[in-house]
């Protein structure tokens, strides 16, 4: 599965590590935040290196949906009911300064950008109340936002708010803009090479990759999009979800960027590319490791599709992983305990391409000494009451998918026979979950325990990979690790014969 960012991006060459070298700061990840709070730092005159596990837009940045918009679903209702008018207006502005920061240099890089409005809408009649609550709250924060009742689509719409003036972008290119940019200024990227440990030594932070190598900075900016360092607890603070996307060819894609308001979710927006501009269909997202066939996800947008654009020609499917937060607003701060060291930045809630801007105009401001009035709600790390619930009912679900996990694991002995091309199982082998599959002719037995904080896994039948039901740490059939917050991969184990 490959987005239509990066089926054709192109992947500069890895600069060296050398062990013990030396910068002013390092960031960990190239994704949106990484590349930009890198950028923002290089520009400022200081030495710099972004430390990726793979490739720079890899993970999130490189398989989102790309809109660059302050009206967000029912994002900011929720935060104005929950957080109040204050950090509500905040959140706005903060998305306002990433949504500015990215347009303009989109503009000024040639990356390929449009302005589209964005639309809230209600699916079904029983949706119009959530869509008018959005509306309002759009509208008391500042936003221009209009009412239409209807609107030319070819899919039911039964009322909706739209905010014109919005932005998407081509996140491919502007993955490559970023990174060029920062070697114009700079910047030093290391591809295909994994942080696993972290710790502060006087005034410096020494950051340890999987082969014993170190690099050391005076600050560390974890930019992943959740934090593998577990001592801030935001893995108990988030949610993770998987959703889906599709890009097609051979019918009219609508000028505008549409998202529903209920479950399950539908995005659309058009992509125009050389050759012709292609249709954009996202949604359906779930809860990581916890759906019995995320395939089925993919199957319903496909149908949905077909159903609302008849003809429609698939061209790419993909998915993403995004992480929702119990406070409703991005955590972004020092790490506790690290004496002003260490940052992170995570909790987009799926709208990444303002907020991980805006994170990393806040974190790069804070480590050059400023302080940022609009991005102060995001610096809090005491939870609110309401986000303290939130988290206690994502840890009670948590609690439950361990123990489910173990309970299925014991109670299936593993198969003598290996599994069916493009299936896995786990079952137990002796006193211990073992997880097998077949990808490509290939059949790999792991361990089917989580390295994170050892939830059982389950099988990704869309993306032959193991996925964690508990914090969304994510391997591949052979046990390497794709995404965190693990950072070691699944031992390997002997695979039943065929």
């Amino acid at each position: 599965m490959t987005s239509v960012w990066t089926a054709d991006l192109p992947h500069d060459p890895s600069d060296p590590l050398d062990d013990g070298a030396r910068y002013d700061h390092v960031v960990v990840g190239a994704g949106i935040t990484g590349l930009t709070t890198a950028l923002l730092l290089a520009r400022a005159g200081e030495s710099v290196c972004v430390v990726e596990a793979r490739t720079p837009g890899a993970v999130t940045t490189g398989n989102t949906t790309a809109k660059v918009s302050l009206l967000q679903g029912t994002k900011l209702s929720q935060v104005l009911s929950r957080r109040g008018p204050s950090v509500a207006r905040d959140y706005v502005e903060a998305n306002r300064e990433g949504q500015q920061w990215l347009l303009r240099f989109c503009e000024d890089h040639d990356v390929d950008a449009q302005i589209r409005p964005a639309v809230t809408y209600a699916s079904s009649p029983q949706q119009v109340s959530t869509v008018r609550r959005e509306h309002e709250a759009a509208s008391s924060l500042g936003l221009e936002v209009r009412w239409h009742d209807r609107l030319d689509v070819p899919f039911e719409l039964f009322g909706a708010t739209v905010l014109a003036g919005q932005g998407q972008v081509e996140a491919g290119q502007m993955v490559t803009a970023l990174a060029r940019d920062l070697h114009a200024h700079g910047g030093t990227i290391v591809q295909g090479t994994r942080v696993a440990k972290v710790r502060v030594h006087g005034d410096e932070v020494r950051a340890e990759v999987t082969d014993g190598r170190t690099v050391v900075g005076r600050h560390l900016v974890v930019a992943t999009g959740t934090p593998f360092l577990d001592r801030g607890l935001h893995f108990a603070r988030l949610d993770p979800k998987r959703s889906y996307a599709l890009t097609f060819s051979g019918v009219h894609a609508p000028e505008g960027m549409y998202l529903s308001a209920g479950q399950p979710s539908r995005s659309v927006r058009d992509v125009p590319r050389a050759d012709g501009t292609l249709l954009m269909v996202g949604g359906s997202g779930h809860d990581v490791g916890r759906d019995p066939s995320p395939a089925k996800h993919l199957d319903e947008l496909r149908a949905w599709t077909q159903q609302n654009f008849p003809g429609a020609v698939e061209t790419h499917a993909w998915s993403a992983q995004d992480y929702s937060p119990a406070d409703h607003i991005p955590y972004v701060g020092e790490l506790p305990g690290s004496g002003g060291r260490i940052f992170v930045a995570t909790g987009y809630d799926k709208w990444g391409m303002s907020q991980g801007v805006a994170a990393a105009r806040a974190v790069s401001s804070w480590i050059l000494g400023n302080d940022p009035e609009w991005a102060r709600p995001m610096r809090a790390s005491i939870p609110t009451l309401s986000g303290a619930a939130k988290a206690a009912m994502t840890n009670a679900k948590v609690g439950l998918e361990l123990a489910k996990g173990y309970v299925r694991a014991e109670l299936a002995p593993l198969p003598a026979q290996a599994p069916a091309e493009g299936e896995g199982v786990v079952g137990r082998r002796g006193v211990k979950p073992v997880a097998v599959s077949t990808v490509d002719g290939r059949t790999c037995a792991v361990s089917a325990v989580c390295t994170h904080l050892g939830g059982v896994l389950a099988w990704n039948d869309a993306e032959k990979s193991w996925d964690c039901p508990l914090h969304g740490s994510r391997f591949g059939a052979d046990g390497t690790v794709l995404e965190g917050p693990a950072t070691r991969p699944l031992s390997r184990t002997e695979s039943p014969r065929p």
